[in-house]
């Protein structure tokens, strides 16, 4: 399958399954993920979904910019960098975002083995 076609299915995916059901991300990791969240490390599919579903707001949208992908390794990997602006729920302004997700092919189906996010100050 084409890279970029599937980095831009990951990438709906992905943000539409956390805009409307944050919790439903768990099958997107594995116990081996590890997600970087503005500086904090942390490990394990549970954990990732405990972060995200904590944080302090509960409706939001991504609008996505770009995407940009790259394969990585001979297993089949794929890099995916993504920019967009993250709107809040009650907030007037968005905020940029960054966010790479390194995804590992298992069997046909690709899971997030690192994902690193980062909001974008100017």
């Amino acid at each position: 399958m084409d890279p970029d076609a599937v980095a831009k299915a990951f990438v709906e995916h992905y943000y539409s399954t956390f805009d409307a059901n944050r919790p439903g991300l768990v099958s997107l990791y594995q116990e081996g993920s590890m997600l970087t969240f503005e500086g904090q490390k942390i490990q394990g599919s549970q954990n990732i979904v405990a972060k995200l579903t904590g944080l302090p707001f509960q409706q939001c949208k991504h609008n996505i910019t770009t995407v940009d992908c790259q394969p990585s390794g001979p297993a089949g990997g794929m890099l995916v960098f993504v920019s967009g602006n993250l709107q809040l729920a009650g907030e007037q302004h968005a905020l940029k975002f960054s966010q790479m997700f390194h995804l590992i092919s298992n069997q046909g189906n690709y899971y997030v083995f690192n994902d690193i996010f980062r909001l974008n100050y100017a």
